[in-house]
């Protein structure tokens, strides 16, 4: 049997209808005001749905700004300089060169620049799917002779070329919240150079501070697009948001991965309801808890918070079923700094954390976006 969890959320809690619910330790709840309708009964934690929301929306902004600052620098449009070299030769520029639509690409590194083919069943980084000769477009843009495009002209070229290439590849399936996003591949300045104008757009899975590192196994097409990840990964954390990149548990993070659910076990239909996800999530996540951490008092003793997004219509549509149970702590920036696993001891925010009072009333700790208990 899942805990006994809190099911009254606080006065004044804003609904703004962001994607996040979370366990948190209630305190009693006094009568509403006169004149104000009664909490709905859901969450505590939907107090800080508006801030979570904000920081989803920071994420992807910092994602968006990190690759026009450095996603392409390098000879490939990967996330390296370019080493230098005159020509166009060599594994990298055969596998470039030679892709087709359908292909799945991968390197050891960025600084290695040695772009290969691999059987798309295998792990990768990107999945082709278009290849667009830019020579052909009218213009003497991409003529011969002209000067090899910046990192903003081909964040344009991607918007412009390799989003509607994506659609039409995918059917119309992209998920826009799920895992996978529009990529490019230049032929680099050498390649430029000699000649080369052909840009390879693609789909790759990139963290929020724009890195292409998280590999994919598998045919976007035949997988389930949400951002979810692995049992026991913990979630990189910088400027107190989470950078959607696995790290060593070891490390400083974000949160921590207790739980993979899959609504499409529950909901046959249509897009179900946010409180009917809500109601899955909390009885799949409560009675995860008990089998992760050993029950709700550990998660208090620890002062940490459970959590998890939802699913909204657009992304059911193309099939994306599957939410993580997240255990983590909000902090009045965003998330508090978590190091070690939740099964072992850990610090937050440098500190081992100090168990509530075990009787009488207990407060929840700050949560992402809202104020302080009083």
């Amino acid at each position: 049997m899942p805990p006994d969890l809190p099911r009254t959320a606080p006065p004044d809690s804003p609904d703004t209808g962001a994607s996040t619910s979370v366990f948190a330790h209630e305190a009693d709840s006094a009568a509403p005001p006169a004149g104000r309708r009664p909490p709905r009964p859901l969450l505590p934690a939907q107090r800080i749905r508006w801030g979570l929301l904000a920081i989803a929306v920071g994420a992807v902004v910092a994602a968006l700004v990190t690759m026009l600052i450095s996603g392409f620098r390098s000879s490939h449009g990967l996330e390296a300089h370019d080493p230098g070299s005159t020509e166009p030769t060599g594994r990298a520029h055969s596998a470039f060169g030679s892709a087709r639509p359908g292909d799945c690409l991968t390197w050891s590194s960025p600084k290695a620049l040695d772009l290969t083919k691999v059987n798309c069943a295998d792990k990768h980084l990107f999945e082709v799917t278009a290849e667009i000769d830019l020579s052909k477009y009218p213009g003497k843009e991409f003529g011969p002779g002209s000067r090899f495009p910046d990192m903003l002209r081909f964040s344009e070229l991607r918007d412009e070329h390799c989003a509607p290439a994506a659609a039409a590849y995918l059917g119309g399936k992209l998920d826009p919240r799920g895992r996978f996003v529009v990529g490019i591949i230049n032929p680099g300045e050498p390649g430029w150079a000699h000649g080369d104008r052909t840009i390879r757009c693609g789909l790759q899975v990139v963290s929020a501070t724009g890195s292409a590192s998280q590999q994919a196994v598998g045919r976007v097409r035949d997988s389930d697009q949400s951002r979810t990840f692995e049992v026991g990964q913990c979630v990189g954390i910088a400027q107190s948001l989470p950078t959607n990149e696995p790290v060593d548990c070891a490390k400083p993070h974000a949160y921590e991965v207790m739980s993979v659910e899959d609504l499409g076990s529950h909901f046959t239909g249509g897009p179900p309801a946010k409180d009917e996800q809500d109601k899955f999530m909390q009885d799949a996540c409560g009675k995860v808890i008990n089998d992760y951490l050993g029950g709700q008092d550990a998660l208090l003793a620890k002062t940490l918070t459970a959590f998890w997004d939802s699913i909204d219509a657009r992304s059911w549509l193309v099939g994306s079923r599957r939410l993580n149970c997240f255990v983590g702590k909000g902090s009045q920036d965003g998330f508090s700094t978590i190091t070690g696993p939740a099964k072992a001891d850990i610090l937050i925010d440098g500190q081992a954390p100090v168990p509530p009072p075990t009787s009488g009333r207990s407060t929840p700790a700050p949560l992402p976006g809202a104020a302080p208990p009083r």
